[in-house]
């Protein structure tokens, strides 16, 4: 390990978490007014699928409104948080260039073909499959909305791009939206043209993480400081970490200055890092309560992704016994025996979880929940209930 790692390892763990209490002293926590984070969510479990809602907000991303009910607040004001806050506010910037929006515009497709989605229907007519399957999302569904009295903070990174990343945080978040009733914030912690805002279906954006640093005060409100965010279906919200410019910086302390003045407002923070070994990515890793580490189900990513494991044995123990390794296969019948590589990845001391290939996912651009393959909405809500079960335990942080 190298020099220096130990301290800084200690110094996030102590000053990024908090985890004995959360930092609710401002009027805008939600533990300052009483509340505790998670409290299940009113209305059915299981997602109205195809059930669409008005779009709503400067930064709403319509496409993944369709199949979640809302549970969203009315937007901030645009002015209330400038207003108690004077501050220089950047121009609002188009997520995809207007010049390449046409161009890129495509009707996306299902995740899985029709003959499958309509031999599912039969065997589920024909079997009891589908109580099972709705017994499964219950359990599923309790998991996820267990309550919190300090708000998670749920990192993920790779070791390369491509992994899946922004998907897998993309996926995770709106998991989260659904289920939970608390505020979920999406944080973009990897300013290198970074895909999350576009999978979320941003237009546009202003504020970055950097910028939010130095601009959250302790006096602020939860509507302030959403007044600063991209506002998304289910109570969601996004920070950006650039505006789509090559060059934008995040270092370490503006970040934990970003995490540490933000916590306090939302039950679950999914943070999507720098690749690692990048210094913001291994400051997140240490500090979340639950972390994810996505990898191609390719042999040299599974190689790569061993070792990085094997390093991170190396660090305090519960980083490793923190941490969900998500494979997610990039291409259909890969021919990679992944229950053989799910053993040998878990001896680590990590779990492991598979992202199966979805053609909707494939596409890139903006996700459609309606439109994702049946196994990838089970597949996202196990991994998302996963994660947060590690969040939870001491053994992760």
């Amino acid at each position: 390990m190298p020099n220096g790692e130990s301290s800084w390892q200690s110094d996030v763990l102590r000053d990024l978490r908090g985890d004995t209490q959360l930092d609710a002293q401002g009027p805008g926590s939600q533990a300052a007014a009483g509340q505790t984070f998670g409290a299940p969510a009113p209305g059915p479990v299981l997602p109205a699928r195809g059930a669409q809602e008005p779009e709503t907000g400067p930064g709403s991303g319509a496409p993944l409104e369709a199949g979640y009910p809302s549970q969203r607040q009315e937007p901030a004001p645009a002015t209330s948080p400038l207003d108690s806050h004077p501050q220089r506010s950047p121009d609002s910037r188009p997520v995809v260039d207007e010049g390449l929006a046409a161009a890129l515009r495509s009707k996306p497709q299902h995740g899985e073909p029709f003959a499958t989605r309509a031999l599912r229907s039969l065997r589920r007519t024909l079997a009891s499959s589908a109580a099972r399957e709705v017994a499964e999302i219950t359990r599923t569904a309790a998991m996820l909305q267990q309550p919190v009295t300090t708000g998670r903070q749920i990192a993920i990174t790779s070791i390369r791009g491509g992994s899946g990343k922004s998907t897998v945080a993309a996926l995770l978040g709106t998991t989260y939206a659904h289920y939970r009733q608390d505020p979920v914030l999406f944080l973009e912690a990897d300013p290198a043209l970074g895909s999350l805002p576009l999978r979320l279906g941003a237009k546009s954006s202003r504020w970055t993480t950097s910028d939010l640093a130095d601009i959250v005060k302790p006096d602020m409100s939860l509507l302030d400081i959403t007044g600063y965010l991209i506002q998304l279906p289910d109570n969601a919200w996004l920070l950006p970490a650039s505006q789509g410019q090559i060059g934008v910086m995040l270092d370490s302390r503006a970040y934990e200055r970003a995490v540490v003045a933000l916590r306090r407002y939302f039950g679950v923070m999914v943070i999507d890092c720098e690749t690692l070994p990048a210094e913001v990515a291994r400051v997140a890793l240490a500090a979340a309560h639950g972390r994810v580490l996505t990898a191609p189900a390719t042999p040299d990513g599974i190689t790569s992704t061993y070792s990085v494991l094997r390093w991170m044995r190396g660090l305090p123990r519960q980083v490793i016994a923190g941490t969900v390794v998500v494979l997610t296969e990039l291409a259909p019948h890969a021919g990679l025996d992944l229950e053989q590589t799910a053993r040998q990845l878990t001896s680590t001391g990590a779990r492991v979880q598979v992202l199966p290939y979805d053609r909707h996912l494939a596409a890139g651009g903006p996700i459609h929940t309606e439109l994702l393959a049946h196994q990838t909405r089970e597949a996202a809500a196990r991994i998302a209930a996963d994660v947060f079960q590690l969040s939870l335990s001491p053994r992760g942080h």
